[in-house]
């Protein structure tokens, strides 16, 4: 199979340098390798219960990024967060999944897809796919995290440039263990959730009261990046028993059920000086956000960064 452009990763970063090259003709397609879209924008339900496992909000400072999150607005896409409206945190409307459905729509990504090998076969570029075989592409773009994307390219015989994986292997990211409960009792946090600087719980949040989770109570916990990093290889038990008493003071009632969520590249904690890396030559792209700055936004700001240089050289022939 022959493909113009593939993009690794169908994250926020992703799915807009999707959105906008195939919004201008181009020829796109996005291998993801779970069942979902949208990277750590990402929802899961337990029974009655439904979580946002991953970025529990996202703001929009820059010019850029705020364009499209006022058009998710209009459309129903989000909102800002109920008792949060004051520090501009937007929440995906029913759940965080909303915007990367929504940017999917109308573009070929192929989910289930796990790209194992990326090399250089003369004048395009081999991408191995785990159960799917080769695809050809003329260039790509990663957008998974820099530590898994320099694996693919390192198992498809691919050398980059010393000083350019110098700069790429000082892209670092911080692990989050994620633990959604229920609990037995009415939820003691407040509406907008809770943020720490101490101990081993950093966040927590009832998804009930953030809407997502109209018929049960569903909080989320995020563990320390200390804590994450020390304890992540425990058992969904073990990590539990850990902070239990912590979790169940915090929250104002007993933990009923748990189910844990292990996010290895969870928050870019080096990020690069640029939004981007494209490197002409080889038709090969990097961006997410590790590249335009943490979070959401930085990540969206990133692809569309990267989405804008390739259009321009797209439309001039290259």
């Amino acid at each position: 199979m022959h493909l113009q452009t593939v993009i690794v990763g169908a994250g926020i970063s992703g799915l807009l340098i999707a959105r906008v090259l195939h919004d201008s003709g181009a020829r796109v397609t996005v291998l993801e390798k779970s069942r979902g879209f949208g990277g750590r924008l990402a929802t899961k339900r337990v029974g009655e219960a439904v979580f946002d496992q991953g970025a529990q909000y996202f703001t929009a400072k820059d010019p850029r990024f705020l364009a499209w999150v006022e058009r998710w607005e209009r459309e129903g896409l989000v909102s800002l967060w109920p008792g949060g409206e004051r520090l501009g945190r937007y929440i995906g409307r029913p759940s965080m999944t909303a915007v990367p459905k929504a940017l999917a729509e109308g573009l070929d990504v192929k989910r289930e897809h796990k790209v194992t090998a990326l090399g250089c076969c003369g004048d395009h570029w081999c991408v191995d796919v785990e159960e799917h075989g080769c695809m050809r592409a003329e260039r790509v773009i990663l957008t998974a995290p820099v530590p898994q994307s320099l694996a693919m390219l390192v198992a498809g015989g691919f050398e980059v440039p010393e000083t350019l994986a110098t700069r790429l292997k000082a892209l670092t990211y911080d692990p989050c263990l994620a633990l959604l409960v229920t609990i037995a009792g009415r939820c003691g946090l407040p509406p907008e959730g809770v943020r720490r600087e101490q101990g081993p719980i950093l966040w927590a949040a009832d998804n009930q009261m953030k809407g997502v989770s109209p018929n049960a109570s569903a909080v989320t916990l995020h563990l320390s990046a200390e804590f994450s990093r020390a304890h992540y290889g425990l058992t969904e038990t073990e990590i539990l028993e850990l902070v239990r008493a912590d979790a169940e003071e915090l929250i104002g009632a007993r933990i009923s059920g748990a189910t844990l969520h292990r996010w290895r590249f969870s928050h870019a904690r080096t990020t690069d000086a640029e939004p981007y890396v494209w490197w002409p030559e080889e038709s090969l792209g990097f961006a997410g956000d590790a590249f335009g700055g943490p979070r959401v936004e930085g990540a969206a700001l990133s692809g569309l960064a990267l989405a804008e240089r390739i259009k321009a050289e797209l439309a001039a022939g290259g």
